[in-house]
């Protein structure tokens, strides 16, 4: 049995109500840092994430801002598309068992016209999804053999990734994928759930 075989299908994922945090979130009166406030205001803007990620980092201000700016810049800016981000950033959270992250959707991915049947479409058979393009299909390749078979990911698939993408967006690709993953196993081992109005 391989590795990608321990991984939970998205349908066997307790749902959010059957989770226990292990940390909660801080109020949101209790975060007193400027800086800190202003970049959850822009997560719950983007949606992703909302109040509850930032509010559970809040509990150590410095190590919450380097990490939210690094979450936004990496999901929200860069020259590789927001909406292909997005579907590989909920087929991460997927991947890593994580409800929370999974159960989030960007407001921006939204209103540039993605839609939850592609989102769908990226975590289960997407090399034969005619809605992906070449190029989409070997980042979404990327992501999942990045942590399922990472001995695919060697120099002839990095040679078919520059058919499509720079090195530059390879590379920002790769860090999008490695930061968003780890986050989102933190958050299944916290056992954070998505809560509305949180």
């Amino acid at each position: 049995m391989g590795f990608a075989a321990l991984i939970p299908t998205y349908d066997a994922l307790p749902t959010y109500d059957a989770l226990n945090m292990h940390i909660e979130p801080l109020k949101a009166e209790e975060i007193r840092d400027p800086e800190l406030n202003a970049l959850i205001a822009r997560c719950e803007v983007l949606g992703v994430p909302d109040a509850v990620f930032p509010r559970i980092l809040a509990r150590v201000p410095a190590y919450a801002k380097a990490l939210l700016r690094a979450l936004l810049v990496s999901h929200v800016e860069g020259n590789m598309d927001h909406r292909l981000k997005e579907v590989i950033r909920v087929q991460l959270a997927r991947t890593a068992g994580d409800p929370y992250f999974a159960g989030l959707r960007s407001a921006r991915a939204r209103q540039l016209g993605l839609d939850e049947e592609t989102i769908a479409a990226g975590s289960a058979r997407f090399e034969d999804d005619a809605r992906f393009t070449a190029a989409e299909k070997w980042a979404l390749r990327y992501a999942r053999e990045m942590y399922l078979n990472p001995e695919k990911v060697d120099a002839a698939f990095y040679a078919e990734g520059k058919r499509h993408y720079s090195e530059a967006q390879i590379m920002e690709l790769g860090a999008f994928i490695a930061f968003h993953y780890g986050m989102q196993v933190f958050m299944r081992v916290v056992g954070a759930h998505h809560r509305e109005g949180a």
